[in-house]
């Protein structure tokens, strides 16, 4: 009986680094700060949203800059603009992504995207990057009340595809992800070729990805 994998997407589908930073960085100049974030260095912080890039980039700002109140919403919904108008101008799929989605389709799993990427924005990124349809179910920052780490989205996610939670596993990248499958009481598999690389490790998940090549395998022997 084949299952369900859930997948993230930001820093597990797709490299979306450089074009988060790009969009918070276009907050920064806008306010005559510059460039406070740099696309390598600083892919880790994109990953965790844009509210933690914006606060990274105020933290590196000359000790007497001071931000009108307010200035975080206002900059986290221009962020959300700015990254909606160039989405898909840096972003890239990782290594061997649509290979595997291929052979755990083939091998009867129900594929399924959970994300704290706002819903629309999510819908667009996977159409873009061409894989959308491969997914029976997709559940963003805003789709439900309440977001990953809470275990209600991915629930849903699984539930969408037309799974089971126990017959289900998580992909994902980040601390968040962990916390998720544990709320769910799932399985999770972190990704060893992110911004962490294997220091991801000190999550302990229950798999190390070190390649999409391997994952086909690793739903064999977790979901049959």
């Amino acid at each position: 009986m084949a299952g369900t994998v859930v997948f993230d997407l930001d820093g597990t589908l797709a490299d979306t680094s450089g074009d988060l930073v790009g969009a918070a960085n276009a907050c920064f100049r806008a306010r005559g700060l510059g460039d406070l974030l740099d696309p390598v260095e600083d892919a880790l912080i994109a990953f965790h949203g844009g509210r933690a890039m914006l606060r990274a980039g105020y933290g590196r700002m000359d000790a007497d800059t001071l931000l009108p109140p307010g200035a975080e919403d206002e900059d986290y919904y221009r962020l959300l603009d700015n990254y909606a108008d160039k989405i898909a101008e840096h972003t890239r799929l990782y290594p061997g992504v649509e290979a595997a989605l291929d052979r755990l389709a083939e091998a009867g799993h129900r594929l399924a995207v959970c994300t704290n990427k706002p819903e629309g924005l999510a819908e667009t990124l996977l159409r873009e990057m061409g894989i959308r349809d491969r997914f029976a179910a997709m559940i963003g920052a805003d789709t439900l009340p309440v977001r990953k780490p809470d275990p209600r989205p991915y629930q849903a996610a699984v539930e969408q595809a037309g799974g089971q939670v126990q017959r289900s596993f998580l992909v994902g990248d980040t601390e968040t992800d962990r916390k998720t499958a544990s709320a769910a009481g799932v399985k999770v598999a972190l990704i060893a070729f992110g911004p962490e690389g294997e220091a991801i490790s000190r999550l302990a998940p229950e798999a190390l990805l070190e390649s999409f090549d391997d994952l086909p395998d690793l739903a064999r022997d977790w979901l049959g």
